[in-house]
């Protein structure tokens, strides 16, 4: 069955990317070969909404407990956080820059979370 989540940032600057996950954001990582970082994750959810037109997208937030605390920390180590924090109906939401373009969602929940 399935055993885990394998999520995949498409860039044009993995290395600035991968800076970001393990100095900035400071995820484990092990080397898959070649310089290929593979980088542990906390706990993971997944969520299904609903798309406005047809069609869908995946987005990749990352998750936190003090939105404003962890934003603050994140900036003192480089990180540029792309806009205010705002306050949806299921938490707290802003967003990481990545390197070469994009953005890594941050939110801090307001729903209960599944059990781990």
């Amino acid at each position: 069955m399935i055993t885990g989540l394998h999520a995949v940032v498409f860039t044009s600057e993995p290395d600035a990317v991968r800076a970001l996950l393990g100095e900035v954001l400071g995820f484990d990582s092990v080397d898959a070969g070649g310089g290929w970082l593979i980088f542990a994750l906390p706990p993971a959810e997944l969520a299904a909404h609903p798309a406005e037109g047809e069609g869908g997208r995946a987005e990749l937030y990352l998750m936190c407990d003090d939105i404003e605390a962890t934003v603050a920390r994140l900036r003192g180590r480089g990180a540029e956080i792309t806009r205010p924090v705002s306050d949806e109906r299921w938490g707290l939401v802003t967003a990481i820059a990545l390197p070469g373009g994009g953005e890594l969602g941050l939110y801090e929940p307001r729903h209960p979370l599944p059990p781990r």
